[in-house]
């Protein structure tokens, strides 16, 4: 049977076809209208926005980071310089990956890991477009090195930078301190805007103190830039500020005396101006480079600083912690006119040692035989250590403690420094409160003579020396002596208080005359002059301590437990300009320190103004440097620390050599040594 298949339906077929034609023809408009939406979109509704962020993709505001402040000293003589070096660098806007390009760089440049980590904790932080130095102070061989390969590199630069230069080396290295690369614990506390494009600030000394002063206020340029951070046009550019220079109290040639005295011994020296407070020269040997640490200090180097038993890092002047013995004795002596317990002619009559009532313990003078009938002026001049066992019998610890922080011992000075250190002026409260028993009558009589718990720094036996001869004016120890620069800063050089005494004025004077007597007749005689009169006290600190009815001997005793000398005074006697204080660790004896004071004396009064010191020319130029070549700091191989021997080009004027002694000497034992 044949099969019928129905006929086609023409028009129901036209119908679908036309149908599809439209469906497909409204997707085909449907998108069309949202491509010239979008478009509309982008090209008229937001055209400032993109054609702004297209422009950033090609115009750079680039951070112009300041100049930091010079620092001088008094007379202009240039102590910290700027120079230019050659440093590479690179920004997370022109590199998409940045740990392989640091790593292929590695032996190009000569990266060590802690030039690797300083970066990237740097560039975590910092705005995208800004450069971010990965090494300073690039070499030529390590340019040389990268030129031939720079193609294999787009992004990385090499600029130059500013960096900072010390021409003067470790002469003033404790004082004015050095810069550093900024570390991850500072880049937390930093204004990030404010040290965009810096690499380096202030880490101790004036640099760390006067940071603000010294750092200035960056600027920016505006620059068009390819695909690849290359600069093509400079299209504006804002100034940065150069930050303020800085005017020190510190006088070139002072230091340099001073430093010689300490040419090859362990100790600090302070000598500063009683009337004003501003500090004349600050030293504490041995010292170290500066120099090193501007741009990254080797591990090699870094640990032959740290690991030194003598510890030249540590400023012994500011931070040291000292047992001031005999030094004190004036401010003590001071202390019971003030209380009404004695006064000029109260006398006792010296066995050579004083014992507690109801107590058999010898408190021992330095001198076994005693020194008969002595008072006030007498227990200056000989330094009879059982006047002063009375008085503080009489006085007791806590009356003690009062008068004598007036003088600012146990608490901090003030000084525009960091790091200073309280010392220590013990009482009933301090020792229940650290020690957690009570106080002895026993410690009291140590501390009379400024041993036992006691401890005073150098500074702080400077500053009570200028009080003590500026009849009771109170004066702030301070480095600044002017800031120039658009930031406004003031120094305060008045007095800001006075002694609260209840003696009579002339009691200053007649204390002044008893320092003078010992230096010309007692035990400070070796260093007396026709030339001016120097009012001063020598003073003794034991390192190792002495049993009961036993005698001090040196044969018995190594370098470093051999006893502190120490030495105070001002000058001249009866109009003061300088005061000074010196600390030879192991020194032996007060007289010892004092030969140390007597050649800062003369320069200050007799030679300052005749015969100057001055650097010399080749230390003047030294900073004047071409970008890329690094000052040269030290021959191949030397000790990065130094000892401030011939620290000014000079000859030293020191003679001999003193012993050794550790950085932070223990406090000393409650006897007095046989000699003051």
């Amino acid at each position: 049977m044949k099969q019928h298949f129905p006929l086609k339906n023409v028009q129901q077929e036209k119908r679908i076809f036309r149908n599809r034609i439209y469906f497909s023809l409204g997707i085909v408009v449907f998108f069309l209208l949202l491509l010239v939406s979008r478009y509309s979109y982008l090209q008229i509704f937001n055209y400032d926005k993109f054609a702004t962020d297209s422009d950033k993709n090609r115009v750079r505001l680039q951070p112009l980071p300041p100049a930091r402040g010079y620092i001088y000293d008094r007379n202009g003589v240039l102590l910290a310089d700027n120079y230019p070096v050659f440093s590479a660098t690179m920004s997370r806007a022109d590199i998409e990956d940045i740990d392989d390009t640091v790593q292929r760089l590695i032996p190009i440049i000569n990266l060590t890991q802690e030039d690797i980590d300083r970066f990237k904790s740097r560039i975590k932080t910092s705005k995208k477009t800004e450069r971010v130095a990965l090494k300073l102070n690039l070499n030529e061989t390590e340019i040389a090195r990268f030129s031939e390969v720079k193609f294999q590199f787009p992004g990385v630069n090499i600029e130059t930078q500013m960096t900072r230069y010390y021409p003067h080396g470790e002469l003033f290295a404790h004082v004015i301190g050095y810069v550093g690369r900024i570390n991850d614990k500072e880049l937390k506390d930093i204004n990030k805007d404010l040290y965009a494009g810096t690499n380096l600030i202030g880490k101790i000394g004036v640099e760390k103190y006067y940071e603000d002063l010294l750092h200035g206020v960056p600027g920016n340029e505006s620059v068009e830039a390819d695909a690849h951070g290359n600069v093509l046009r400079h299209l504006g550019r804002k100034d940065p500020i150069r930050g303020n220079d800085l005017y020190l109290s510190l006088d070139y040639g002072l230091q340099t005396v001073a430093s010689e005295q300490l040419a090859d011994r362990r100790g600090a020296i302070v000598a500063m101006d009683p009337r004003t407070g501003e500090i004349l020269a600050l030293v504490s040997s041995p010292s170290f480079n500066p120099n090193l640490f501007v741009t990254g200090i080797s591990s090699k180097d870094y640990s032959a600083l740290r690991d030194n038993l003598d510890q030249p890092l540590y400023n012994r002047a500011v931070q040291g912690s000292y047992p001031p013995g005999s030094t004190i004795k004036p401010m003590f002596g001071l202390g019971g006119l003030h209380y009404n317990l004695v006064d000029w002619n109260t006398a006792i009559s010296d066995p050579g040692y004083f014992s507690l009532p109801g107590d058999s313990h010898k408190f021992r003078d330095w001198r076994k035989s005693g020194h008969g009938s002595v008072n006030l002026h007498k227990a200056q001049v000989v330094s009879c250590d059982t006047y002063y066992y009375i008085l503080s019998y009489r006085m007791g610890i806590d009356r003690m403690n009062t008068w004598m922080r007036q003088f600012g011992f146990g608490e901090k000075t003030g000084v525009d420094l960091p790091s200073e250190s309280t010392g220590l002026y013990p009482s009933q409260e301090w020792k229940l409160r650290t020690r957690k028993s009570k106080w002895l009558k026993g410690e009291t009589i140590s501390v009379s003579i400024g041993q036992g718990a006691f401890t005073a720094t150098p500074l702080q036996l400077a500053m009570a020396t200028a009080i003590t001869s500026n009849q009771g004016q109170h004066v702030i120890p301070h480095v600044l002596r002017e800031s120039k620069g658009t930031k406004p800063y003031t120094v305060n050089n008045a007095p800001d208080g006075k002694i609260e005494f209840n003696g009579k004025p002339e009691d200053w004077v007649k204390m002044r005359d008893a320092m003078v007597d010992v230096v010309e007749s007692g035990t400070g005689r070796g260093i007396r002059t026709p030339m001016y009169k120097i009012a001063g006290k020598t003073g003794t600190a034991q390192v190792k301590s002495i049993a009961q009815g036993k005698r001090y001997n040196e044969a018995l005793l190594t370098e470093r437990q051999l006893d502190h000398g120490l030495f105070v005074g001002f000058a001249p006697a009866d109009q003061p300009e300088i005061a000074i204080a010196v600390i030879w660790e192991n020194g032996r004896h007060g007289g010892s320190a004092a030969q140390l004071a007597r050649p800062i004396f003369d320069y200050w009064l007799l030679k300052r103004n005749k015969s100057p010191i001055r650097p010399s020319a080749a230390q003047v130029s030294g900073g004047l440097m071409t970008a890329g070549i690094k000052p040269s700091e030290l021959p191949s191989g030397e000790n990065p620390i130094q000892s401030n021997a011939n620290t000014s080009g000079r000859a030293s004027t020191t003679q001999g050599t003193a012993a050794l002694n550790q950085a932070r000497p223990a406090a000393a034992a409650t006897q007095p040594s046989d000699e003051d």
